[in-house]
């Protein structure tokens, strides 16, 4: 659950809370959800979710619900995660990078949930996440961070491009510097994991810009150009916080470009 008025920015409540209603503290649902690509050569994990190094505290206030988990969601499909040769992060906010190593309350250190894996970020952003503002610290934690360095085995991605053939990474910079968004092409469908640029379907409307962005106008002028794209190739997008929607198609309407048909990834992946 996350903070309706944090997630929806200036649009206002009386407008936002018609199709997406909040609860008594003012909560709107979302979820974190990763991606998986199994290229045949690498299987790579996009993002990892907020994982479990804090404390309770910290997590009181991010108001989880459901037993979803990594851990489940990697059994259900026949992966472990010593599978995974990469993890991309699309960026550094503790709910995207939390999950890549683990620690138990007795324990000093942490140690690697995918002991197999590479991490790969943009170089902008994680320039931007050690040097953060005071506006968005609070997302950028030591905790997560300084593992990756240390272990040895994190690669900074300069510029967009071909991660393989059939993966290109795009970079974004409204929501935070250098977010990496990838657009995957399986069985002839092109795929954009969207995770923070557009979180959930409800935010394909222009001037709904999550509260988290640090510069919303170039979110705006990013998300018009790329919604023409999508709909122009006819892109799917996979939504990381939506738990309503998991993949959608596109439509240019007279009130812009909206939602066309809803769809699970293993549909369209059939």
């Amino acid at each position: 659950m996350s903070d309706g008025g944090a997630v929806f920015g200036v649009v206002p409540k009386t407008i936002w809370g018609r199709f997406c209603p909040a609860d008594d503290l003012n909560n709107v649902p979302t979820c974190v959800r990763c991606l998986l690509v199994d290229t045949g050569e690498k299987i790579i994990l996009f993002d990892t979710g907020m994982g479990n190094k804090q404390n309770e505290k910290f997590y009181k206030y991010r108001f989880i619900y459901g037993d979803e988990s990594l851990d489940k969601a990697f059994r259900n499909i026949g992966y472990r995660f010593e599978d995974v040769t990469d993890i991309i992060f699309t960026h550094l906010h503790y709910d995207h990078v939390g999950g890549a190593f683990r620690r138990k309350k007795d324990e000093k250190t942490a140690t690697p949930v995918f002991p197999n894996a590479q991490y790969w970020c943009s170089f902008r952003q994680w320039q931007w996440a050690t040097n953060s503002n005071v506006r968005e610290a609070a997302s950028f934690l030591p905790e997560n961070q300084n593992p990756l360095l240390e272990s040895g085995k994190l690669h900074f991605i300069e510029e967009e491009g071909f991660f393989t053939k059939n993966i290109y990474l795009r970079m974004f910079h409204g929501h935070t510097d250098g977010q990496i968004i990838p657009i995957i092409q399986v069985n002839r469908k092109t795929f954009a994991f969207v995770a923070d640029f557009i979180p959930t379907v409800f935010h394909l409307p222009l001037p709904y810009i999550p509260a988290y962005d640090t510069r919303p106008l170039l979110s705006m002028e990013e998300k018009q150009q790329f919604l023409d794209e999508a709909v122009m190739k006819n892109y799917y997008l996979i939504f990381e916080h939506d738990p309503a929607t998991e993949c959608c198609s596109l439509a240019k309407t007279e009130k812009g470009v909206q939602m066309d048909k809803r769809f699970t990834l293993e549909e369209l992946i059939k």
